[in-house]
């Protein structure tokens, strides 16, 4: 059974796809390989970050991303945020929110 990649919100959705040609790239051919063998890919292309959170790290020439992502069940991954990465880690206002999306996930099961 495959994977399946769905957004938090439209919004999420569109910052998503509005990242630099080759950041996106990179973001796409994770995806795929998320959706054909799960999300347990490891460094270099997703990581844990703790409290039931993960990232899918996309890089291109134009700099890194970070998507933060959750999975549910019926092996669905939800995409909370997308951010250009800008230092070593994410910032913690970004965190705050892919935890309050994730808590409100969690409250709709």
């Amino acid at each position: 059974m495959s994977w399946t990649i769905t957004f938090y919100s439209e919004k999420v959705e569109n910052q998503t796809l509005a990242l630099p040609k080759g950041i996106l790239a990179s973001f796409l051919r994770i995806a795929e390989l998320i959706e054909e063998f799960g999300p347990d890919l490891e460094r270099p292309h997703t990581a844990p970050l703790g409290q039931g959170l993960f990232e899918i790290r996309a890089k291109g020439k134009e700099g890194i991303a970070r998507s933060v992502f959750c999975t549910v069940k019926d092996q669905e991954i939800i995409i909370l945020l997308s951010v250009i990465k800008k230092g070593n880690t994410i910032p913690k206002r970004h965190m705050d929110t892919a935890r309050k999306r994730l808590k409100e996930i969690q409250d709709d099961e």
